[in-house]
């Protein structure tokens, strides 16, 4: 299938880009990009989205990613003759979690060079800032948006009865 093709550009640019966050930015301050609209602000996320802490169930929270892994790929395999738009959804989405779950299973196995998901892109102004996120929290994002899209715009019937 070549749409996973998406999935695997995704999950080398998140591990790049966090690579490349890790080897500059860590135990710096924040680095203003666009003015302070957009910092590079390095934290690795022990917890689970925006930062929600799961205390000792990073394993539980790790093996359940790893089953929605897979129910998004069987899912993507299933859909592989429906609409791009689908299938581009569920790519972002499985290449973002795929992205993700690498970190997470990085501070499962070493715990002392890793202690959460890297997260380093921080958009905001002033104080008011948004989470801080990274490339595969984009995709999953954009994969979410793609797949309301198409949920809710479905393509029209061209079979009509008379």
């Amino acid at each position: 299938m070549k749409i996973l093709s998406v999935s695997f550009i995704v999950v080398i640019l998140d591990q790049l880009s966090k690579y490349w966050a890790k080897s500059n930015f860590f135990d710096q301050p924040p680095t203003n990009v666009i003015g302070d609209f957009l910092r590079i602000s390095f934290c690795e996320n022990p917890g689970i989205a925006f930062g929600i802490k799961v205390g000792g169930f990073l394993s539980l929270i790790t093996l359940l990613s790893v089953f929605a892994t897979v129910l998004i790929f069987y899912y993507l395999f299933s859909e592989r003759n429906n609409s791009i738009i689908l299938k581009s959804s569920l790519a972002l989405i499985l290449g973002g979690a795929i992205g993700n779950l690498i970190d997470r299973s990085m501070v499962i196995f070493s715990s002392d060079t890793y202690s959460g998901v890297i997260d380093f892109i921080d958009i905001g102004i002033g104080h008011y800032r948004w989470y801080i996120f990274n490339v595969a929290d984009m995709a999953v994002t954009c994969g979410i948006i793609l797949f309301a899209f198409h949920s809710f715009f479905p393509k029209s019937q061209t079979n009509k009865t008379a």
